[in-house]
């Protein structure tokens, strides 16, 4: 069986070296539904707590909200870090307080200060799902993710194999002691 979450993200990209409109800067709200599977956990009836896939995701995805994304080869990436820097803002602002922890994969890596993931290849729909699997597949039993932007969707299956143990009072994971962080429960 399934838990299903969806997330909001508004973002600005642009396609390099595409020849039409989003070759431009600009923006969208995305839609992020991802699928959690496993066996219904006895103790309280559920697959995974949704508002658990939710704090689980948000923390990196929520470095993509409100952020720029530009591939790594992108002209524009060092003049906009270099607009950052001169309005004093490349190092993170007292209001950017919406940030997740950095992070590098082999697909994207964010910098939260500047409100910034640059990528290895162009953040399409599909891209997406791509960078969303990495960051999360060891942390939750994602079988699907489905992202959509605009008029643009896309969506992929993944073979669940974790084995996450979770707590039998409110079904979250376990941490590495076998205690679960949300309600003190000990295996």
């Amino acid at each position: 069986m399934r838990s299903i979450t969806t997330f909001d993200l508004q973002y600005a990209h642009r396609f390099l070296g595409f020849k039409g409109e989003a070759q431009y800067l600009h923006g969208h709200t995305g839609i992020l539904t991802i699928e959690v599977e496993d066996s219904i956990n006895a103790g309280v009836n559920m697959v995974f707590p949704c508002n658990e896939i939710q704090k689980t995701a948000w923390a990196v995805l929520k470095n993509f909200d409100h952020a720029l994304v530009l591939r790594e080869d992108d002209p524009l990436l060092p003049a906009i870090l270099q607009v950052y820097e001169d309005t004093g803002i490349k190092n993170g602002a007292p209001q950017n307080t919406m940030k997740g922890p950095a992070f590098k994969t082999e697909l994207a890596t964010a910098y939260p200060d500047c409100r910034l993931v640059v990528t290895k290849e162009s953040m399409t729909v599909e891209g997406f799902i791509k960078i969303v699997y990495e960051l999360l597949k060891d942390q939750l039993n994602i079988a699907k993710i489905t992202f959509s932007s605009g008029v643009n969707a896309a969506s992929a299956e993944f073979e669940t194999k974790n084995n996450i143990d979770r707590c039998p009072l409110c079904g979250i994971a376990l941490n590495e002691k076998g205690v679960c962080p949300k309600c003190g429960y000990k295996k």
